[in-house]
């Protein structure tokens, strides 16, 4: 199966619903052969200011899939576009 871009979960060390995120999370990357990338808002204060009440949030693409708790849903949606994409634009390639 062919990888797809990565999710940006941004979070804190130290936070719960990060760790429950990442844990609900899991399931929907191995079906979608999707990786997951973690980034401390701690470690910025750009992105502390951005999302510290919010966290943990789940980007793809530059869109806020959610924050608090998954949306497997929406998520799961993003996941199969994100992956249509890629078919497409592989199999476009290779037409040329």
């Amino acid at each position: 199966m062919k990888r797809v871009a990565p999710l940006t979960l941004y979070g804190r060390a130290w936070c719960h619903l990060c760790d429950d995120m990442r844990a609900a999370l899991a399931p929907l990357l191995a079906e979608f052969g999707a990786q997951v990338v973690v980034i401390d808002v701690d470690t910025d204060p750009l992105l502390e200011a951005r999302y510290n009440e919010l966290v943990p949030v789940l980007v793809c693409d530059g869109v806020e899939l959610c924050h608090y708790h998954l949306d497997v849903v929406r998520v799961r949606a993003a996941l199969a576009a994100r992956l249509v994409a890629a078919h497409l634009g592989s199999s476009h390639l290779g037409s040329e």
